[in-house]
């Protein structure tokens, strides 16, 4: 297993200039780890503000991933969010630049609405995670803040690009993570490929609050697709249909479940 932080975030460079910062940079500078390391196609996961990089990546490159696993994503995708979202990390960058990574700002994120599930299932854990969280480069994430997250698109806003899909996809959110939730479903929905997990009274961390469920999912998806049991949905699944099934539809069910 590989893993990396994006630019902005330590170890990886943290480049003062905002130039060096944008999501079309972040996504591909996926591609260009995976070039570094001579890897051809890989397993992808990415989390929070890497789900949406993960998933524009595998979108845009389907042929250099094997799966795509999208984590807490959809902050800020929905309508009249997208001004809030926009408003809110603008605000926080200027904080981080003012006061640090010890301002209001990272304290009213490390103990918010989607991180307190955390805090109250395992405090020393959360206290991990808030020292952790203060050591990030100032600089670095406020252009991460500006130039990456309040300009990147919704998912909502590729519907095509998702009922095209052809990667295997494993979208991952806590059923607290309240802005995550209806992107998460409208991916299950709107794509062939996607299959959805929703993590009961977890928040935005369900990696760190629910660790062996979330690894258990992963571990569940990928020996499915190297197993060769993974497929597609089937078409009918999109729609409900009536209860009377018509002769066409019967054809398809296997011979048990017809007789009974």
């Amino acid at each position: 297993m590989i893993t990396f932080n994006a630019r902005g975030f330590p170890p990886s460079d943290c480049p003062k200039d905002a130039k060096h910062y944008g999501f079309d940079i972040s996504v591909e500078d996926i591609g260009k780890v995976l070039d570094h390391l001579k890897i051809d196609k890989a397993h992808l996961v990415g989390y929070s503000m890497g789900s949406f990089t993960a998933l524009f990546f595998a979108l845009r490159h389907p042929d250099r991933a094997r799966s795509i696993s999208v984590v807490s994503c959809g902050y800020g995708a929905e309508g009249e969010w997208g001004q809030i979202h926009r408003d809110n990390v603008t605000n926080m960058a200027a904080d981080y630049e003012k006061n640090g990574m010890d301002s209001l700002a990272a304290t009213r994120y490390t103990i918010g609405a989607t991180r307190v599930q955390q805090a109250n299932k395992d405090p020393r854990g959360w206290i991990e995670f808030d020292s952790q969280f203060r050591e990030h480069d100032p600089s670095g994430s406020a252009h991460s803040l500006r130039e990456v997250i309040a300009p990147r698109p919704s998912m909502l806003d590729h519907e095509d690009d998702l009922r095209n899909m052809t990667v295997p996809m494993m979208v991952l959110t806590g059923d607290e993570d309240w802005q995550c939730l209806s992107p998460g479903v409208f991916m299950k929905r709107t794509s062939p490929t996607c299959s959805l997990c929703v993590i009961p009274n977890s928040g935005h961390g369900i990696n760190l609050e629910e660790p062996a469920h979330f690894s258990q999912v992963l571990n569940d998806f990928y020996t499915d697709i190297e197993l060769g049991r993974w497929t597609p949905r089937d078409p009918r699944a999109f729609a409900a249909k009536t209860l009377q099934a018509d002769e066409a539809d019967l054809g398809q069910v296997p011979a048990f479940i017809r007789e009974n």
